[in-house]
């Protein structure tokens, strides 16, 4: 069964991916992120579902580029939402 927006599979890897962030408070970026979004009116599943955005923009470029995590870009990346962490590309 596929979801809007792909595979339900990937979904609940990524969204893992951030429960582990959260809960481990590593990087604490991400618990900070998640609580500002949530301060600033987005709904538990809104602020995931960002974050997740992120999260897969940063396995993209690991990906794409073949190099290791880059926890600066991934900070910065966190820092901008609500804005996409591909938007910055398209200035």
């Amino acid at each position: 069964m596929k979801t809007q927006g792909g595979s339900p599979y990937l979904k609940a890897a990524i969204y893992e991916v951030i429960d582990n962030q959260i809960r481990g408070n590593d990087p604490p970026e991400t618990r900070q992120t998640y609580e500002r979004l949530l301060k600033d009116g987005c709904l538990k599943e809104e602020a995931k579902r960002l974050i997740g955005c992120v999260v897969s923009a940063e396995i993209f470029d690991i990906l794409k580029k073949q190099e290791p995590f880059n926890r600066e870009r991934f900070v910065r990346a966190l820092h901008k939402l609500p804005e996409m962490p591909w938007e910055e590309d398209e200035e």
